[in-house]
């Protein structure tokens, strides 16, 4: 496979193979799975492309994409490529001036809009956006009356592009014969946890690398199902739903909305599964929720097996054989327990299970794997093309990342900052040749993460080298690994830790609404809003408990003294998060500065007065008591 070096070659050879002998794409619409097949999946891009092209589009041109993850993203994608130009990914929740931002810094000059919404976002900016030739409509369900000359359909561009295709047949292939490794495929922007998104280059080289050298690891058929969810403008989902499914020929699928995700996943029943921390931690929550909620025969069998699931878990950690007495209680739990829950997650068919875009706490790690399911920690970043440090499937610990991809080399410099070298290392970023000279110096890219690499080659990842923190007695922890701890609870949806140059570490949690309201429901506690209840006092004695317990697996210096109730969730909407969920931490700190203040004073409540802004620009002002919390270790 080394002669196809091309997104567009493995598409190519892909079709020629398999015709319309074979699936490679399955989207779910008004109930049903639509079917198509590497042929169909071929004919669509080259369509799409030479309609662009009729359009105008040459090459180093950029094409902006926002929607929900489709089968026209892929072609939209792949099209824009087929004439040497680039996909600029845009998360479909992005405010307007993240759009606004994405696609004038990335000189976007058409942008294929999923729906009205997306629609509606690029005409609102069509003033400030001048560059936007054409908005491309995926689905213009709602648009009858839209009548604006910028707006064109993306199956009139198929059209136009199937029209050209019978006047010059053999077009499209020479295009894609053009196209070589070092083209730019896609501007990938970084998820800002630090400042400016930056718009990453990644090459046909680093796309087509990076496919290759994960198959080597974890070796994919083409008779694998993977189900495609995670947005296409997040790098992780490329590499495991875009460029593997192409070098290994396997099929993608695409729920039919966000809301039944989890739903088709179980119907499905992919080889495959990439999801970030948030979903494995919601997984665990409704796991636990679901075993208090069930009968009580129930229960009880889960309280007797779940504990085999963890010895188990234990030999496979410290790589030891179990005896036969254990193995045959574990094939009794599969069948009395583990067999059912896999089954009502979609987890049963599983080979490969990942977690990346952020650590996964240990604790949900040693979980799953008691149920039977290896989530493999895939760690990278967007200059790396994804994941290129990634555990092995009889090689998991939980205190690392895993080792290098083949062929990937890495360092730690003298001040503990991780370096990676190889194919899969970015171009540069866009416009920003000075940032670029900072992030590659002599073929290593600076990654910003602290990091110790151990005798066996596994790398530690200890925190983003500006977030270790330092208590003002000189003692040094990693916020992000108590964070991951205390997101271990069914209860606590996020937190942030604080302690920078302070005499101890001191937390803001956000709740978990869900389970903390049906716990306060189980005991008739009633409650209004979210406000009202993460300030109950119950719910304090709850998240009390839930941290002193987290406390008990952290050394002394980490432990958290004291604690307040977020009144509101943190939210992507409102900057606290990135849209991969990362927090973003500086202006976290500084828009919480008042909550701050009264964790390291003597008041045990505080009068809030809060801006609650939406998406839409609304709002209003509201006040709230909240609490400081001593927590009893």
């Amino acid at each position: 496979m080394t002669e196809h070096l091309t997104l567009l070659a493995l598409l190519k050879r892909n079709a020629e193979r398999y015709g319309d002998n074979r699936v490679a794409i399955r989207e779910k619409e008004f109930g049903i799975w639509q079917s198509t097949t590497w042929q169909g999946y071929y004919e669509h891009v080259r369509d799409f492309a030479l309609g662009l092209r009729t359009l105008g589009f040459k090459r180093d041109d950029k094409i902006a994409y926002a929607g929900d993850n489709r089968p026209q993203g892929l072609y939209a994608e792949l099209a824009a490529q087929a004439l040497g130009g680039a996909i600029v990914g845009i998360y479909p929740d992005s405010h307007l001036d993240q759009v606004e931002y994405v696609i004038n810094h990335s000189d976007s000059i058409y942008v294929v809009a999923g729906d009205q919404e997306q629609a509606d976002k690029v005409l609102e900016l069509k003033s400030t956006c001048p560059g936007v030739k054409k908005v491309i409509v995926d689905d213009p369900k709602g648009m009858r009356h839209y009548d604006d000359p910028i707006l064109v359909y993306f199956k009139d561009i198929q059209k136009l592009g199937r029209e050209l295709a019978a006047e010059q047949p053999h077009l499209f292939d020479e295009m894609i014969a053009g196209l070589t490794p070092d083209d730019v495929g896609m501007i990938n922007y970084t998820s800002g946890t630090t400042g400016v998104p930056k718009g990453s280059m990644i090459t046909q080289k680093n796309m087509v690398a990076v496919a290759r050298l994960q198959d080597m690891v974890d070796s994919a058929r083409d008779d694998f199902e993977y189900v495609s969810f995670l947005p296409f403008a997040w790098i992780g989902e490329q590499q495991f739903g875009v460029y593997w499914p192409l070098y290994k020929a396997f099929a993608v699928n695409f729920p039919e909305k966000v809301e039944t995700v989890q739903e088709n996943i179980r119907e499905i029943g992919p080889h495959i599964l990439l999801a970030p921390p948030r979903i494995w931690e919601k997984i665990c929550s409704d796991i636990q929720v679901k075993i208090q909620e069930a009968v009580w025969i129930k229960r009880l069998v889960y309280k007797a097996f779940l504990p085999v699931g963890y010895r188990l878990a234990d030999f496979t950690l410290e790589k030891k054989q179990p005896p036969p007495g254990w193995r045959l209680l574990n094939w009794i739990a599969y069948l009395v327990l583990f067999r059912s829950l896999n089954n009502f997650f979609g987890l049963t068919r599983l080979r490969h299970a990942y977690t990346g875009g952020a650590p996964l706490g240990p604790e949900i790690f040693k979980m799953f794997l008691a149920l039977g399911v290896k989530i493999k920690q895939a760690y990278g970043a967007t200059e790396t093309t994804a994941a290129t440090i990634i555990h092995r499937t009889d090689d998991i610990r939980l205190d690392t990342v895993g080792v290098p991809l083949p062929e990937i080399e890495v360092k730690t410099t003298d001040t503990g900052e991780l370096l990676t070298k190889g194919d899969t290392v970015f171009k540069g970023y866009y416009k920003n040749p000075e940032a670029s000279a900072k992030a590659i110096r002599d073929g290593w890219f600076y990654s910003g993460d602290a990091a110790v690499i151990d005798d066996d080659g596994h790398v530690v990842i200890i925190d983003r080298m500006a977030d270790v923190m330092k208590l003002s007695d000189g003692s040094r922890f990693s916020p992000q690994l108590i964070e991951n701890k205390l997101k271990f609870s069914p209860f606590i949806m996020d937190a942030v830790i604080i302690g920078q140059e302070k005499p101890y570490i001191a937390a803001m949690i956000s709740v978990d609404s869900g389970n903390v309201g049906k716990w306060a429901e189980n005991n008739q506690i009633a409650y209004t809003t979210f406000t009202d209840l993460s300030q109950k006092k119950e719910v304090y004695e709850l998240i009390a408990r839930e941290v002193a317990k987290t406390n008990q697996s952290l050394p002394r210096v980490a432990k958290v003294r004291r604690f307040v109730l977020l009144y509101k969730e943190l939210d992507a909407d409102d900057e606290e998060l990135t849209r991969t969920r990362k927090v973003r931490r500086k202006f976290v700190i500084e828009r919480y500065r008042d909550l701050i203040t009264a964790l390291y004073g003597d008041k045990e409540e505080l009068d809030i007065e809060a801006d609650i802004k939406y998406q839409d620009g609304t709002g209003y002002r509201m006040k709230t008591r909240v609490t400081v919390k001593q927590v009893d270790n």
